[in-house]
């Protein structure tokens, strides 16, 4: 479950603790947009640091790091630094096509055999540029290693001069986004709305992303989560694929298995947690969905 994803700037290590002790489903440690390039080193060894460290890898969270974008000087030096047992997993900005894909889980698959990572990190890709779009359907199919696609508005529409307000540009953009993950099996989540103070505005796009089928929401503040949450509640389907998951994990247990498939999909132990989490909420709800 992924009902919201918030953004951490990879050099902001004072936020890390305090983003996973918060509601956020997700954390999305950023070592991209967010940190600058005279602090890219410096912010890539705090964010190594985090996802090393005991409070990560025990966390109920997704743990999530958006490295630099392939082709970038710092693309390689990302995936060494955190490309680390525990990594749920590995936010790729603007990859444009299926070669694209392969070649960034080439470099993974380096980064994991020396970093001595025996569970494959999947990918979350981000749909930020028109190529993208184009060719987003090949993008989602490229590889197993791909679990879902995280739409970018502000990179797609900005620099182009369309019109972020207008929801038929938001839909057709989204629509596109969400039958490609359907068609590949994956999951879609929603990008981030950059207007904190417009809450309303955050709540219309979530939704027409939740009618969509989406499983989430990014976040950019803390104050978002709570709206994410509004409206991506979990429904009587998700709490009953989380019950099938627990189930999946005990019977995987008893035959010494870590990893193992749910409706034709690997669950490993950070989806557990999740699916644990979520019933756990559930239980404790005097109003379960």
């Amino acid at each position: 479950m992924m009902r919201s994803k918030l953004f951490v700037p990879g050099v902001r290590p004072e936020l890390f603790d305090k983003a996973l002790a918060g509601a956020a489903d997700a954390l999305s440690i950023d070592l991209e947009d967010a940190v600058p390039e005279e602090r890219k080193a410096s912010a890539r060894d705090l964010v190594q640091a985090f996802v090393t460290s005991d409070a990560a890898r025990s966390a109920v969270k997704l743990i999530i790091v958006r490295v630099n974008a392939l082709g970038t000087p710092h693309f390689e030096a990302d995936l060494q630094a955190v490309a680390r047992p525990g990594l749920a997993l590995l936010n790729l900005p603007k990859p444009e096509s299926a070669d694209d894909v392969r070649m960034a889980v080439a470099a993974l698959e380096r980064a994991e055999r020396a970093n001595g990572v025996d569970q494959p990190i999947r990918l979350l890709l981000n749909i930020e540029t028109p190529k993208a779009l184009r060719a987003v359907a090949a993008i989602a199919a490229a590889h197993p290693r791909v679990a879902g696609l995280q739409l970018g508005l502000g990179d797609l529409f900005a620099p182009h001069g369309i019109a972020r307000r207008d929801a038929a540009n938001v839909h057709a953009v989204m629509f596109a986004v969400r039958m490609a993950a359907a068609e590949a099996g994956v999951f879609a989540v929603d990008g981030a709305f950059a207007d904190v103070a417009d809450a309303e505005g955050y709540r219309a796009e979530a939704r027409m992303a939740q009618r969509l089928g989406f499983a989430g929401k990014s976040c950019i503040h803390p104050s978002q989560v709570a709206l994410a949450h509004e409206v991506f509640r979990p429904g009587g389907e998700e709490i009953e694929h989380a019950r099938r998951v627990v189930e999946a994990a005990r019977a995987a247990a008893a035959q010494g298995r870590g990893a193992f498939l749910v409706d034709g999909r690997m669950i490993d132990l950070p989806f557990l947690r999740r699916a644990e989490a979520l019933l756990a909420a559930a239980e404790a709800s005097a109003d379960p969905p």
